[in-house]
Order: C-alpha cells, then structure tokens, then sequence
C-alpha cells in the first residue's frame, strides 16, 4: 500500500494535525496526531513509550525540519543517546545542529522525595519554555510523568499540575507527547488514573504475552474533535528505522487484475490450471512431508527464469545448502541461477524474529528486489510460532501486499496427516488465496502413490481429477487420474470396483 496516498487528514476535518512520520501511525490516525495539543502515551514496561516518544521527535526533525526538545525525567541524557543510536537517531548530531535540546529533570540517588504542599512545576516549566524558545521547537516529548508524580500522594494535586503542564504546553503552541506507566496490559489507563482525562490525545502501547511470545501493540484510544481508527494494531522496532506498524485497516480491495498467465514450471500443471497462473495470484500448495511440495517451489523459480523473471524465495525450513542441494537433485541449479540475476535465496529461522519483523523485512527485500516472482517455503513454520489471530494478521498483510504489487507469490503448507487431511495453516487462509493445489499419498493395493488435484482456482476453469505424479531426477511427472481409488483427499483411500466388476457383481447377485 501507498502510505502517503492515504496518510493525510480526512477531508473536511476541522483538526490540523501534524504528520508523525512513524510508519503506519499517520495510517491509524488519519494524518498525525492534533497540532498544538498534548497526547498521552501511556504503556506497561517495555511497551517503547520512550522509543514512540524520542521517534516523534527525530522524525520531526528528519521528515519536516521540526526541531524538538526531549524533556527526560528518569534516564539522563546521555543514555538515552546511547541507547536510540542503534535505531538510526543521531542525536547528538541534531543537538550540534541546534535541532534537538534536552531538558535533563531527571532524579539523583541522592534526591529527597517532594511533600504535598511545597511541590511546584514553576521553575521546570520556565527551563521548557527557555528550551522551546532556544531552537524554535514545534514538538516536545516528556519521559515520563510518573517519575514527576510517583512522590506526591494526593490525587488532587497531581490532577491540577498535570493540567498546568498541559496548559502551559498548550501556551507555547508546541505539539507534545507525554508518557506515562501503566500496571496492567488490559486494566486502567495510567496510573494515577487522571492522567488520560487531562490531555487531549490518548495512545496506549502494549506488550502482552502471547503463546510464549511477546507481542507489542498500539491502539488509539481518543483523538479529541477528530476520527482515528479503532482497535489495536500490532507493531515492530526494527534497528536503524525504529516503530513501524502494521495496519491491517489500511489494506484496500484496489489490486488490478489481469488476464496474463505465467507458468508453473511444469507444463502438465499448466494444463492443469487452464493455462497457467494468473500472473497476480497467490497459490498455496499443501501437502504432507516429502509430497513433494519444495520440488513445485524450486520448478516455479526455474520456470521464471526460464521466462526471464526474477524470483525470491523465503526458506524458512531448510537452510541455502539443502535448498541448492535439493534443487540441484532435480535438474534445477539454484547457484547458476542467482549467477544471472534470476533468483534470491532469504533462509531464516522461523523464530528468530516475530511476524510482524519477518513481514516487514520481507517487505523491505521485495521492494529492493523487485522480483516478478515469490516463494515463500513455508508457511506452517511460521505457523507454529505465533496466535492464530497473529498469523492470520501476517498472511493478510502479505498477501494484500504481494497483489498489490502484481506479482505471483507461491507458499507451502504441511499437513500434519500423512495420509490426507486439510492443514491448520490451510484452514486459515484457504479464502485469501486464489488458487489451492493439494498433493496427497494413497496406499493403494499395498503400495504409496502420491496424487495431485486443482482444488480450487479463482477466475478460471481447471482440471478436477486428482491426478497421480511421481517425482525422479528430472522433477515432478503428473500423469494420468486415480479411476479405480476414492478417498484420497480425506485420507482413507480406497480401491472402489470397476465397471467390469459391478456388473459382475450383479449377474452374481441374480444367479
């Protein structure tokens, strides 16, 4: 999808807003966040309140030549330096510049806890605004009120400092973040339990366990006098590029279709398929192990080149070495291929990154890559490593994105059942795909044949049987239907009686 296409304000929205610059967050929000108002962001430990906060800022400054002051309560100066360097923020860079200006109110170990009745902000808001007025800030960050209001114990009077730090901010007509800490994933707000009802704007991060697995998500909870979308969208922080989120809600049903078809890299399978695949479908292949459901991936890349295509293909089951030992075991060379500029192997371990860092990376090699074609073996690996809901969030997004850009991507599914049987990862996306081939064994008269049927193929005619193949060194050989066995696409083929032998039968039945 075109963020910039729909990352501006709603038309007839009577609220400026200014644009974050934060992958997907202008998506969610329609534009950016209020110009001139304070937004809350309140998360759990870990949940990137400082990240969100600090990438406001450097956004402003890379994207819109906005310079920004940095208001730290709990870590210095010179660890947050540190510690946001390895997501590309050369902050000490922008503060030579004069574009960034920290504010340091942090706590000493030596500091003594402020009693109710002599707590004053005056001094801490004169420092801001002096700051402000230094560079010429448009946004400031504040990290984090509940180091600020942790020591005073009436309610009260945290509500009233807090609207005066609004108030003030709101005076100086700069944009600001403030964050604040929250116990619970899914229980009150903030903390304190006012802070969401005295600023303008309300963002909540999160960073629940789920299935053994961490998983960060933003949700906007109110943007006051204007829309934002609702629900919560799942996001990642990637080293030298910082938040990017994952907005399912800005996929839109505007792919372009197209008559063209491009091979299999089998041409019985072509036949198959009326001609082919659709030069912008999605085919899922499912199949037990050793169905031969990598060999239709390898002839699907040997077949673009053969084309003049480029391919890429995301292992996630098997390493370089097997994927170009395996291919070069049925005729195809990986190696050669890659040599001419037809191919790119990506291997990597399914749970070495999350699925929101695997889509985005998979995502970013494509766009550099530019491939006609791509693979992706497979995606129960990905499965097993995630929530149904997560994946589920994962195939749409890539998918949606993959039509997007017109090009045929090819994934893999394993069934669990040797013998037939839909498979989990089947079940999730069989309504996302255009096009389903299922390979299965039949034990038929005491032997394991392999069979291959089109189960489905959106906008084409296509060939029903369930067709038996076998594989040798030469690749996949699909050759003529099962006539004499039922059965095998549940896994419990069996050899049902020829015409010969039913009448025989029925004569036998009527002596």
């Amino acid at each position: 999808m075109d963020e910039e296409s729909i990352s501006g304000p709603l038309p007839g929205d009577p609220v400026e807003k200014v644009p974050t610059g934060i992958g997907g967050l202008d998506l969610i929000t329609y534009g950016g966040i209020p110009k001139g108002r304070t937004t809350l962001v309140c998360g759990s430990a870990g949940s990137a309140k400082t990240v969100l906060t600090a990438q406001f800022l450097a956004e402003g400054i890379r994207k819109c030549g906005d310079p920004g002051v940095f208001v730290t309560f709990e870590e210095s100066p010179a660890d947050i330096r540190k510690n946001l360097a390895a997501l590309g923020f050369d902050i000490a860079k922008w503060e030579a510049e004069g574009k960034w200006l920290f504010v340091d109110a942090s706590r000493r170990p030596d500091d003594q806890p402020v009693k109710v009745g002599i707590f004053d902000l005056s001094a801490l808001l004169a420092r801001i605004e002096h700051a402000i007025n230094r560079v010429g800030a448009t946004r400031i960050g504040l990290d984090s009120l509940g180091a600020v209001f942790s020591q005073i114990d009436d309610d009260r009077l945290v509500r009233s400092e807090l609207f005066r730090i609004g108030w003030a901010l709101k005076k100086l007509a700069v944009t600001s973040l403030m964050t604040a800490e929250r116990t619970e994933e899914y229980g009150p707000i903030s903390r304190f339990g006012v802070e969401e009802f005295v600023t303008d704007n309300v963002i909540i991060l999160r960073n629940s366990l789920d299935h053994e697995k961490r998983r960060r998500t933003i949700e906007i909870l109110k943007l006051r006098g204007t829309n934002h979308q609702k629900g919560e969208f799942p996001f990642t922080i990637l080293s030298g590029e910082g938040i990017v989120i994952i907005p399912l809600s800005a996929i839109e049903l505007k792919q372009r279709s197209t008559e063209e078809r491009v091979t299999s890299g089998n041409a019985e399978l072509d036949r198959m398929c009326g001609g082919g695949f659709f030069r912008d479908s999605i085919i899922l292949i499912s199949g037990a192990t050793g169905t031969g459901k990598t060999l239709a991936v390898s002839e699907f890349l040997a077949g673009g080149a053969k084309a003049g295509q480029r391919s890429l293909i995301f292992a996630f089951e098997e390493s370089r070495d097997q994927l170009f030992r395996n291919a070069a075991g049925w005729g195809v060379n990986f190696e050669s291929l890659e040599a001419q500029g037809y191919l790119k192997v990506v291997c990597e371990y399914p749970e070495s990154a999350s699925l929101e860092d695997h889509l985005v990376r998979i995502r970013s090699t494509i766009q550099k890559y530019k491939p006609t074609r791509v693979a992706l073996d497979s995606l129960s690996a990905l499965e097993r490593c995630a929530s149904s809901r997560s994946f589920r969030e994962f195939v749409i997004s890539l998918t949606a994105y993959i039509k997007h850009e017109e090009i045929t991507g090819l994934f893999t599914a394993t069934t669990s059942d040797l013998l037939g049987g839909s498979s989990i990862t089947e079940a999730h996306i069989s309504t996302i795909t255009d096009s389903i081939i299922l390979l299965r064994y039949a034990e038929v008269q005491g032997q394991m044949r392999r069979g291959l049927t089109v189960l489905k193929m959106r906008g084409s005619m296509h060939d029903k049987d369930i067709r038996e193949y076998t594989i040798d060194a030469t690749g996949l050989h699909i050759g003529r239907p099962f006539r004499d066995v039922s059965g095998i696409l549940s896994g419990k083929s069996h050899r049902t009686p020829t015409d010969v032998e039913r009448l025989s039968a029925m004569f036998k039945d009527e002596t």
